[in-house]
């Protein structure tokens, strides 16, 4: 673990979410991209698909009609369909893994973030969104609940002995708790964003059972992410976190990493 001399050997987090936002950012239900981002992006590109097929058959019609040749357009046809209907590789990462809406104290970590997220089957877009909102990247942060270090996990996560503000110790605490919340939820990215703050059985409730707080991290957890995994180079969601508060936070975490 590293240690930074010339700061205490924590600093307290002051988290946006114990604020209130504007009201227009707390939707009284459900919002409407509670569905995975990344698959609702892979639905989009589906539908696209399929229009650009019936595109492609009804010109390969309208060539048999006119030159009276059915084969050739049948072959056309035959190849473009199997064409749209290959399957779309994802974007290339951003450099060091991440994208790079993430803010210079996130990217500081970049490297760590992929390796963590890897060992643990989650993407290291999705382990970057959580390590935004909670600490910033600051390895030293505790909360006054007493959640610790980068990914702000409770003590009783950890085992007797182990310093629970070890960036590595920290992160394989977090990364198995992000990673049961994606079994618990079928892969629901966005659920596990609010089992991550809220607990995993808060996740299982409706929208209206939630804690404001939970709440607030669910808007600002699937906004972030979603335009991380869309490869934006900016997320609104991202500034309104940081107007919010989050960029006291990072303020702090940029100090302690000698970002300043």
């Amino acid at each position: 673990m590293t240690t930074y001399e010339q700061y205490p050997p924590y600093t307290y987090v002051d988290s946006p979410l114990s604020r209130p936002g504007p009201d227009e950012w707390w939707p009284e239900e459900m919002p409407s991209y509670a569905i995975d981002p990344a698959a609702d992006i892979q639905q989009r590109m589906i539908l696209i698909l399929l229009l650009a097929v019936i595109v492609v058959f009804g010109f390969g019609t309208w060539a048999v009609r006119s030159t009276g040749n059915s084969a050739p357009a049948t072959e056309n046809t035959a190849a473009a369909e199997e064409e749209a209907s290959a399957p779309v590789a994802p974007p290339a990462p951003a450099a060091g893994g991440i994208a790079p809406l993430f803010t210079a104290e996130i990217q500081h970590w970049a490297p760590q973030i992929v390796a963590w997220a890897n060992e643990y089957g989650i993407d290291p877009n999705m382990a970057a969104t959580v390590m935004q909102i909670e600490s910033c990247g600051d390895p030293n942060a505790v909360s006054s609940a007493g959640a610790q270090g980068l990914f702000q996990v409770m003590p009783f996560h950890f085992d007797p002995g182990e310093n629970m503000q070890d960036p590595d110790t920290n992160a394989r605490r977090g990364m198995a708790y992000l990673s049961l919340g994606m079994q618990q939820t079928g892969g629901d990215t966005s659920r596990t964003f609010a089992g991550y703050n809220g607990g995993h059985g808060t996740a299982a409730k409706p929208w209206d059972q939630w804690p404001n707080e939970t709440q607030r991290y669910y808007v600002w957890s699937t906004g972030i992410y979603k335009d991380a995994v869309a490869g934006s180079t900016s997320s609104e969601t991202l500034n309104n976190w940081l107007a919010a508060g989050g960029a006291g936070l990072c303020s702090q975490a940029a100090a302690r990493l000698g970002l300043q």
